[in-house]
């Protein structure tokens, strides 16, 4: 069988490979992107779209920003209501005075896509990677379904396939280690075809679970809804996702919901992961292939954009200049602010979750939620770390 070569083959065509590809190609660096799922089905999944300022700069200085620049919207406050009322923080006059940038994901992977097309880089769709092998050799990636059915043979592999792909599956099976948490909490996430209710996103603390608003775009609204673990969502019929979204951000009181047609629904448990070491030798990880993170927070993207940059910098020092102190320097650069994000989003949880049941640890638990938020309503000083870590990585 024939056996294409490249610097890197980069495994995955999501936010994390194709920055990372990007700015490689930028660099000088060739590779060849192998992604398992054809381009429609690429370019229409639909997920969160924050970016923090940190991503918002990454990719303007490395020429991927025209279609968000252009489309996306500017976001600086959120809102949390509850059963003492309502209150917004305007995170963007607070802590470092950061903003997010709200471009729904699917955008920027058509974007990223257009431009690594146009610098000239391959990506092969279709192409479901075996497992990496032949790591005297430069590490090898096998390929199914890759058009030509060739191998692809690279200097370096960069999984960026996700938490079940190939790339984290081959570190594990040498050993690995992954410190992992449950966090017990699911959502019914609901994407439907109406304008955003709120001018902010939007956390409702409700007895009867959380509740979230998040503006997508003029006409998309991402609604979620805390349910119980094993949840289907073929259960939950719009009349019922409209009347329970109703009740937890309490409409009565606070204004009724722009509604539309139900575009999409499913059930997100919330679980994080990270392992102890993104990579080794040949094969180094970016994105969820390097550790998962639960949405609360809305990090895992931006966390993708960081760990591309920095791969690509690395790869770059090892490939163009025979310096591999970048990528021994990998996990250092990346995992304190990986775990940093971790940290806030597991607060977020704890915030936005309270314990079921009338116990009494259950009412303590719930106690405990509603004086963080009240800290957080009244203490400048508690804001300024929540905008802080809320939009920093």
């Amino acid at each position: 069988m024939a056996t294409a070569q490249a610097g890197v083959v980069i495994v995955g065509a999501g936010p994390a490979g194709l920055v990372l590809g990007n700015l490689l190609l930028d660099r000088g660096i060739d590779c060849v992107i192998l992604e398992r799922r054809d381009r429609a089905a690429v370019e229409g999944r639909a997920r969160a779209g924050f970016l923090a300022a940190h991503s918002v700069r990454v990719l303007t200085e490395h020429g991927l920003a025209a279609g968000l620049l252009a489309r996306g919207k500017t976001h600086t406050t959120c809102l949390f209501r509850s059963d003492r009322g309502q209150f917004t923080l305007d995170y963007g006059k607070l802590g470092l005075g950061e903003p997010h940038t709200v471009y729904p994901q699917q955008e920027l992977v058509r974007d990223l896509i257009a431009e690594y097309l146009r610098r000239g880089g391959e990506i092969r769709f279709g192409a479901e990677a075996a497992e990496v092998t032949g790591e005297a050799a430069g590490g090898r990636v096998r390929v199914r379904g890759g058009g030509d059915g060739a191998d692809v043979t690279g200097r370096y592999v960069a999984g960026c396939d996700g938490h079940r792909g190939i790339g984290r599956a081959a570190l594990t099976a040498h050993g690995t280690r992954t410190a992992r948490r449950d966090h017990g909490v699911s959502w019914l996430a609901v994407l439907v075809a109406a304008p955003p209710s709120l001018e902010a996103v939007g956390y409702a603390l409700h007895e009867r679970g959380f509740a979230g608003h998040m503006a997508r775009t003029a006409a998309v609204t991402r609604y979620y809804l805390q349910c119980p673990r094993g949840t289907d969502p073929a259960d939950w019929s719009e009349d019922r996702i409209w009347t329970e979204l109703a009740i937890r951000l309490r409409t009565d009181e606070f204004g009724p919901l722009r509604q539309g047609a139900v575009l999409e629904k499913a059930v997100v448990d919330l679980r994080s992961d990270v392992l102890e070491s993104p990579g080794t030798g040949r094969l180094w990880l970016a994105g969820d292939a390097a550790g998962l993170i639960s949405p609360s927070a809305a990090k895992g993207a931006n966390l993708a954009v960081l760990q591309a940059e920095l791969l690509a910098r690395a790869l770059e020092g090892a490939l163009a200049h025979g310096d591999g102190t970048g990528l021994a320097r990998y996990a250092a650069d990346c995992l304190p602010r990986v775990w940093r994000a971790h940290e806030f989003s597991h607060w977020m949880s704890g915030l936005l979750h309270g314990p079921a049941g009338e116990d009494d640890e259950a009412r303590y638990g719930r106690a405990l939620q509603y004086a963080r938020l009240e800290s957080l309503r009244t203490s400048r000083t508690h804001q300024d770390f929540f905008a802080e870590n809320y939009t920093g990585i």
